[in-house]
């Protein structure tokens, strides 16, 4: 992950980057980011936080974290995303009821009455939860009392624009200008 920090206090910028990191993995989230821009003006108080991640959100179905065999009327999946076993298994005990449902093991679960295409589109993650996730990650990481907060989401490019009080037209402005720019930046990052 390339974060960069543009900051009125440079003394503080290494412990804010660890910072920001350290909450990234925490959540589990640092993989997905491939920059972050930090812009920290805690003199007014004012922040900018704007992300590219690697790949645009999108509903994950089961096909896409699974292989998929049919035998007969029954299915067999093999989980091959760990992350989203327990997202598997709920959705086909919504669909199918927890008594034709039987995880063998751990990545391995028996599906009985039902279809190889039906379970293939089953969405177990939304790409909206996805950008919920990381908009919360990204609150996480900036300084406790800011809670005035506007998000700009464009593709692959999140901004979270922050202060304590009331926003001026400048600060949107500042901020849907560096959402743009990181947008602008594409692979360039």
């Amino acid at each position: 992950m390339n974060i960069e920090i543009i900051s009125e206090e440079v003394f503080g910028n290494d412990s804010y980057r660890t910072l920001f990191e350290d909450i990234m993995s925490d959540v589990g989230k640092a993989f997905h980011v491939q920059k972050a821009l930090l812009i920290l003006q805690p003199s007014i108080p004012f922040f900018i936080f704007s992300i590219r991640l690697k790949t645009e959100p999108a509903n994950k179905t089961i096909s896409d974290v699974a292989n998929i065999r049919a035998e007969g009327d029954s299915i067999f999946i093999t989980i091959t995303d760990e992350r989203y076993a327990p997202d598997i298994e709920r959705e086909l005990w919504a669909k199918y009821g927890k008594e034709n449902v039987d995880q063998q093991t751990r990545f391995d679960i028996f599906v009985k009455n039902a279809s190889a295409n039906e379970i293939e589109d089953i969405i177990i993650a939304s790409g909206e939860g996805y950008l919920k996730e990381m908009i919360g990650a990204v609150w996480r990481t900036m300084p406790e009392g800011i809670k005035v907060r506007h998000t700009y989401i464009d593709g692959t490019v999140i901004t979270v624009v922050a202060t304590e009080e009331i926003f001026t037209r400048e600060m949107l402005a500042d901020g849907l200008e560096y959402h743009k720019k990181m947008m602008e930046a594409g692979e360039d990052v």
